[in-house]
């Protein structure tokens, strides 16, 4: 805190642009540190540090890539930071660590994506720069190291239409029964949820779910699951009962 009231927060983003990666490196885990602290988030985004966080995201080491990823984590936990994120074109380059990086920078850009996508222009940003196709390779991998992060993403995307409409034809809808089945809690009722988001209204959905024996986990759902896991639970239910 003292270090941000002596006004060191602007110095420390100039220094992102440095050439030296060992120095962005420490710069942008300084700034990391520092955006913990709610006054230093508005702080951070008042030195228009956004553009020079990104530059380090695009071109720094991998350790430099996953504090940048971290950094947009922390700074969009504020509501009206994450539009300004957004905007900046952050979410392309989260994506590209969220698919190719190391596993931390993947677990780090996941976490900053969820926050982000919570503005509905962000999910449609997360769409296009391609990140459906990686949610659903990563929900069928066989050790599953991304799975929860990849199926909490996924059903914050489904509530975009264009997300349903990439999630839809990717051919997932017996990926998602199997997560109902035999998933985490949370896998369980984040995959019900994005069936439930795909039936709605879409009879061809409806018919591949119906056929796909899941009444009875979403039976188990719905009488032990979270509060949303029994809602969604028993809504998909009735659509299926309704069927």
């Amino acid at each position: 805190m003292l270090i941000a009231e002596a006004g060191a927060i602007p110095h420390l983003v100039d220094l992102l642009y440095a050439p030296d990666a060992g120095t962005q490196e420490h710069v942008v885990t300084a700034l990391l540190n520092l955006s913990i602290n709610v006054d230093n988030k508005e702080r951070i985004m008042a030195s228009e540090a956004v553009p020079g966080i990104l530059h380090v995201l695009e071109n720094g080491s991998m350790e430099a890539q996953e504090n940048a990823a971290a950094t947009f984590f922390s700074l969009s936990g504020v509501d009206e930071n994450r539009v300004a994120i957004g905007a900046s074109g952050a979410i392309p380059a989260l994506v590209t660590l969220f698919c190719e990086g190391s596993q931390r920078g993947k677990v780090d850009a996941a976490k900053a994506l969820f926050n982000l996508c919570l503005s509905q222009g962000n999910k449609g940003r997360a769409i296009r720069a391609g990140i459906v196709p990686k949610l659903i390779e990563m929900l069928t991998e066989p050790d599953g190291d991304m799975r929860d992060e990849a199926m909490t993403i996924m059903a914050v995307v489904a509530n975009h239409s264009d997300g349903q409409a990439a999630i839809g034809s990717m051919n997932v809808v017996s990926t998602l029964v199997e997560l109902v089945s035999n998933g985490s809690p949370g896998n369980k009722e984040n995959a019900t949820s994005v069936l439930l988001l795909l039936c709605n209204g879409d009879p061809f959905y409806l018919s591949i779910v119906s056929s796909l024996g899941l009444v009875n986990p979403l039976l188990d759902l719905a009488g032990n699951g979270s509060e949303r896991a029994k809602r969604k639970a028993s809504q998909l239910l009735e659509l299926i009962g309704n069927h």
